[in-house]
Formats: C-alpha cells, sequence, structure tokens
C-alpha cells in the first residue's frame, strides 16, 4: 500500500522554509511515497517549482471570522488562550482563514502523517487535528528561535505565540527543530521536555546540486577577472542585517578594491541603496534582485557573509560551503556556529560588529581556501540524510520506505 503524506506550508515564497519543504517532498516521491503539498496561499517565487509527483493542494480562503470560529471550536476548554492572539487581534494569523479548509483535507484523504512548518502553520494544524475526525499522524516542526520573533515590540499574534505553543504543541506526535539553538529555545520558552524535540537538520543537498551549481552564474563580476566579489543572499530585509554589512564593506573598500553583490528582493531596498551612497560604494555593489539559482554565484564568489541577527538554521550557509565558497557568518542564535563546527570551516563574528566583520572579511580575501574541505561539510547536510530522520517520525512503523 502506498502512504499518502501531506506537508503544509503558508505560501511558495522563495525562503528557506519553501526550498527545504519542497526538496523534501521531491525525496519522499523518489521513494515511492505519495505527497500532498498543501499550501494556504499557492503563490511566490517557488510556485512554479513543485517537483514532479508531488500533488499541490491548494487550501481555501474561507474568511476571518469562519477561521477563528473553527480555532475556536477546537480549543473547547482552553478558549481563553486563544482570546488575546486569534479572537480579538485586528490581524490574527493568516493561516487561521485556512482552517476550515485543512479540516475538510484531513477528512477527506486521510493522510497517514502531516508535516507542518512555522509556528503559525504548526498551530493550524494542531487544531484541524482536534477538530476533524481522521486518525493522522502529525509532526510539527519548528524553523526559528520563538525567543526571537515572540518579542514584545512586535504584534500581538506573535508576542503570544509561546504561549500557545506551551499550551498546544504538547499534542503533537513528534516536535522537530531544526538546530539545537532552537530546540533548546523552544524547551526554555514553553516548558516542554527537551527530550521530546527531535533536531533535524534541513535538508539542503541533493543529487541534482552539482549540476545547478554548474549553470550560468547571474552576474558579470563573477567572470570578469575584476575585483573579487565579497557575496550574500537572502531576503532584504531587517533581520539579516544588510546595513552591517554596507558598513562593513566600505571598511574594506577603504583597504582594498572589493565588490558586493547582494541577490535577494525585500522592503530594504531603498534603505540600503540610500545606505550605499552616502557610504560612497555604490559603484562597487550590485542587488539585481531575487536569484532563483544562487549555487553558481557561490561557486565563483571569493567569499559568502552572512550577518543575520537572527537564523534557524542558515541554509545559504550549507549551499555556500557545499560550493567551495568560504564563509564568514555572524554568531547568530541560531544554526551558524553548528553549521560551521564553532568556527571550524568558516569565521564566525559577533552580531551587529562591523570592525570584526570587515576584518574576517579582510582575511578570508587574502587566504587559500581548503575548498574540498569546505565541499565535504557541505555534503553533510544531505537530503537523504533529513528525510531518514522525517520518515522515521512520520512512518515509525513502515522502515521500508527508509533507504
Amino acid at each position: 500500500m502506498t502512504h499518502r503524506l501531506a506537508l503544509l506550508l503558508l505560501s511558495l515564497t522563495g525562503g528557506g522554509v519553501e526550498r527545504s519543504t519542497l526538496r523534501l517532498a521531491r525525496e519522499c516521491v523518489h521513494r515511492g511515497l505519495a505527497v500532498d503539498l498543501l499550501v494556504c496561499r499557492p503563490e511566490g517565487e517557488l510556485a512554479h517549482a513543485v517537483p514532479d509527483g508531488v500533488r499541490l493542494v491548494p487550501l481555501a480562503d474561507t474568511g476571518t471570522i469562519a477561521g477563528r470560529l473553527a480555532a475556536l471550536r477546537a480549543a473547547g476548554r482552553d478558549w481563553p488562550a486563544l482570546l488575546r492572539p486569534v479572537l480579538l487581534a485586528p490581524h490574527a494569523s493568516r493561516a487561521l482563514r485556512h482552517l476550515p479548509a485543512l479540516v475538510q483535507y484531513l477528512e477527506r484523504e486521510q493522510p497517514v502523517a502531516l508535516l507542518s512548518a512555522k509556528t503559525p502553520v504548526n498551530l493550524m494544524a494542531l487544531w484541524a487535528r482536534r477538530l476533524a475526525d481522521a486518525p493522522t499522524r502529525l509532526v510539527i516542526s519548528e524553523r526559528a528561535q520563538l525567543s526571537a520573533i515572540a518579542t514584545p515590540d512586535r504584534s500581538a499574534k506573535r508576542s503570544q505565540q509561546p504561549q500557545l505553543a506551551a499550551r498546544f504543541y504538547g499534542e503533537a506526535d513528534a516536535i522537530v527543530a531544526i538546530s539545537i539553538g532552537v530546540a533548546d529555545d523552544l524547551a526554555r520558552l514553553t516548558g516542554l521536555d527537551r527530550r521530546r524535540i527531535t533536531v533535524i537538520y534541513n535538508p539542503v543537498v541533493d543529487e541534482d546540486f552539482a549540476t545547478r551549481a554548474a549553470e550560468s552564474v547571474p552576474h558579470p563580476w563573477l567572470t570578469d577577472d575584476g575585483p573579487l566579489v565579497v557575496l550574500t543572499v537572502g531576503r532584504l530585509h531587517r533581520d539579516k542585517d544588510y546595513p552591517a554589512l554596507l558598513h562593513a564593506f566600505a571598511t574594506l573598500r577603504g583597504q582594498r578594491s572589493a565588490r558586493l553583490l547582494i541577490l535577494g528582493e525585500g522592503p530594504q531596498r531603498a534603505e540600503l541603496a540610500a545606505l550605499a551612497t552616502r557610504l560612497g560604494i555604490s559603484a562597487d555593489l550590485a542587488m539585481p534582485g531575487f536569484c532563483a539559482n544562487p549555487l553558481p554565484a557561490m561557486r565563483q564568489a571569493a567569499v559568502f557573509a552572512l550577518t543575520s541577527r537572527a537564523e534557524g538554521f542558515g541554509n545559504v550557509l550549507v549551499e555556500a560551503l557545499a560550493c567551495g565558497c568560504p564563509v564568514v557568518s555572524t554568531d547568530c542564535p541560531s544554526g551558524p556556529r553548528e553549521i560551521l563546527d564553532g568556527g571550524r570551516y568558516g569565521r564566525l563574528v559577533p552580531v551587529g560588529d562591523i570592525e570584526s566583520l570587515a576584518e574576517a572579511l579582510a582575511i578570508s580575501l587574502d587566504e587559500t581556501p581548503q575548498r574540498d574541505a569546505l565541499r565535504a561539510r557541505g555534503g553533510e547536510f544531505s537530503v537523504a540524510t533529513a528525510a531518514n530522520a522525517y520518515l522515521r517520525l512520520l512512518l515509525p512503523d513502515t522502515q521500508a520506505s527508509i533507504r
């Protein structure tokens, strides 16, 4: 009998969560499993990247009122926990608008297991299973540190996430965190038994990785024999702290010739362009936008920089390593220290420390990289390894599905 798995996402934007889920879906199909990809909003940069053999199931938007009423029914006697973040918040989680459709899917299809990703979607999955008459096994996955996203200055729906997780996460059949730091943070904030949380590093390197890395580069600076290129890849968002990178690059540029290439799109584009003008580095900065395949750029760049204030894991670090590209990263919570093995495979600098970042970039540009060692480290974070770990949780009694 073919086992049907369901993977649940909010959208198909080009983020790490979405990329990792698509890789896992593809691997499960290769292993003979039937896979449904449930998406609340089937739109975004990866909308056309759903793997062959995966059934895309858009979850209908039934509206705010229907979603909140469904959450209230699911909560039962626990409804006071939902009062502020769900029932009274002017902008409750967008995922709730799709909760009734998820309940209908579980009752209709009854997949053997469901894997959800990110806190609001995890909560929706837990509430849907409460309402659905289905024996589906539920595995939820936390992709970022709750302490980083649920701060008092955030919206009510985010600041209340630790309390909701503390109340409902224990009902999941298994709980996954994508790094040790995320697991420790989740246990500390929610009171969950740390032993209940399984750490599974993200699936990054697949069988097509080398082929994709060998494709043509996305910018002429990478092949024109000009100054060395510092590369970063990610959304132009405050969490990535690109202003710190621009300041560090300006310091570096004052000492030597170099160029900075930022692949990504987001709300900080205008702010970063203005900062580059003030720093006098506009001629040596390129921001061409979102790149569907950044691997060729990583293969050609002199050094990859990650300057985030916080990460759940850091897929781009693994991708850069697997391309043989030297790495400089902030020692942010959490993921980079684990990926780089405490600094063995790349330089770690304090978050926001512009001087240390500039110095680390300069040293990395001057030294001869140990590319084989970097590639080997990146290869340890393979899709096959992650799939094995997930399938042990999703199909604990069917080891035949694991090769």
